[in-house]
């Protein structure tokens, strides 16, 4: 019992790899999903989630209430999805938000850029110029995404435990390498790996449902037991104090919560 999480360019025929990955290990495979879960949950339209991990944020956007709130929202449906083990996600972000899960296996899959060029081209009904540019202007967009929001760079191996080049290697090679890959023992759950996830997962449902109280808040969750850490102008802090206990203390899950605020003056306090 494994994740694996398949990180992609358009037209890179990660999609395709990550459906028979899914089919041969006998596991769900997740993508959109995640976006119509988390729009129904929190009562977003869909676009607007879609634009949230699309648009390459400014730095100025990075830090925007809209931004964080639909990535939140993003985030605690995708974990949501992952909890239940046996999964394969593909799309982009998912490696981010499961870092220091063990029994996780991330994977980037790239493509030569000519034949992408030319599957957009076949698809779209578009010149070489002009489907090389939309390609382009596509991965730029998702690279400014990651590093400006989260300081990494997605082309960065490192983050991967298998890069994988569809080139010579088919989409059939690129499906053995990662089913046996993640059949090795150190990629398997364990009660240590299983909580870790769980408490990842009951942080990410309690921030998101904490932000239209506060965005800039840091959760953090223990075997039930969250922390919820904040800065707040003291006229705020009792109402905030209320609001946070009541709607965190409504979220299965939950057994305690310890909130500390803190301090910050406002103008002219």
């Amino acid at each position: 019992m494994s994740i694996v999480t398949i990180s992609r360019g358009s037209y890179s025929k990660g999609k395709e790899v990550a459906e028979k990955v899914a089919e041969q290990l006998g596991y769900r495979c997740v993508s959109r999903d995640i976006l119509i879960e988390a729009s129904q949950d929190f009562n977003v339209p869909e676009i607007k989630l879609i634009r949230a991990i699309h648009d390459a944020p400014s730095i100025f956007k990075a830090l925007e209430y809209g931004k964080e709130k639909y990535i939140a929202y993003i985030k605690a449906a995708l974990l949501k999805q992952l909890r239940s083990d046996n999964v394969v996600y593909h799309g982009l972000a998912g490696h981010f938000f499961v870092s220091g899960i063990s029994h996780v296996l991330k994977v980037r899959i790239v493509a030569d850029l000519e034949d992408r060029i030319r599957l957009e081209m076949a698809r779209e009904g578009i010149s070489h110029e002009k489907a090389m540019a939309l390609l382009q202007k596509d991965d730029e967009e998702r690279r400014k995404w990651s590093r400006d929001l989260y300081g990494i760079d997605a082309w960065d191996a490192g983050l991967y435990d298998l890069v994988i080049h569809i080139e010579r290697l088919s989409t059939e090679d690129a499906t053995k390498i990662i089913v046996d890959t993640v059949k090795l023992d150190k990629f398997a759950t364990t009660p240590e790996s299983n909580r870790a996830l769980h408490d990842l997962a009951l942080a990410a449902e309690v921030k998101a449902a904490l932000m239209d109280v506060k965005y800039d808040i840091d959760v953090q969750a223990q075997d039930g037991s969250v922390e919820i850490r904040l800065h707040a102008p003291p006229a705020r802090q009792p109402e905030m104090k209320r609001r946070i206990h009541e709607i965190a203390g409504a979220i299965p899950g939950v057994k305690n919560i310890d909130l500390k605020m803190s301090r910050i003056t406002m103008y002219g306090e």
